[in-house]
């Protein structure tokens, strides 16, 4: 199959199956890009979880943008976004002609109760795996409690604020603790 053809059938299709936004797409992502496909490794995923959060727009958006981009080229980019998208856009379109009685129905209504607590269940594996990959010294250990901490009782802080205080925080600790240490930054 051309290579184009399998970004945008790929990325259509975890943009057909998948509820709740880009981190209940996560999981699927990343058994479609690194485990099906080989398309990035497990860093190169997690690295980029963290590239797609601390950028505008939606996640699953700019994680389909950054493989696309990296098998095709710029080309590539485009249609993987296309693929991730567009299911999206014809479901809503299809559903704008007839929301009222769509919302107003009670098989509808009870489907999304249980979508919301599968939804939740996704998130909290992602989170959990890109738990187990992450460094835990004690300044992770600080940073997750410290963001924990804040993201619960001042939720008027947005997200990429955290992030970018986080990265501004873990590069100068990394370059104190190795000049102190006179380690290598990827020994800390």
């Amino acid at each position: 199959m051309n290579e184009n053809l399998k970004l945008f059938t790929t990325f259509f299709k975890i943009g057909l199956v998948t509820f709740g936004g880009g981190y209940a797409m996560l999981p699927i992502i990343e058994r479609e890009v690194v485990e099906k496909h080989r398309w990035l490794d497990e860093t190169e995923f997690l690295n980029m979880i963290a590239v797609s959060e601390s950028t505008p727009g939606a996640i699953a958006v700019s994680m389909a943008a950054f493989v696309g981009r990296k098998r095709k080229g710029v080309l590539g980019g485009i249609i993987a976004t296309l693929g991730i998208v567009l299911p999206s856009l014809i479901i809503i379109i299809a559903i704008s002609f007839f929301i009222e009685r769509f919302l107003e129905n009670e098989f509808v209504r009870l489907a999304f109760k249980g979508i919301k607590g599968c939804i939740g269940v996704l998130i909290f594996n992602a989170g959990l795996k890109l738990f187990k990959h992450c460094h835990k010294g004690i300044f992770f250990l600080f940073m997750l409690g410290a963001t924990f901490l804040i993201s619960l009782f001042l939720t008027a802080v947005p997200a990429f604020l955290l992030i970018f205080v986080g990265a501004i925080l873990a590069i100068f600790y990394f370059l104190i603790m190795a000049k102190l240490f006179r380690k290598q930054v990827d020994e800390i």
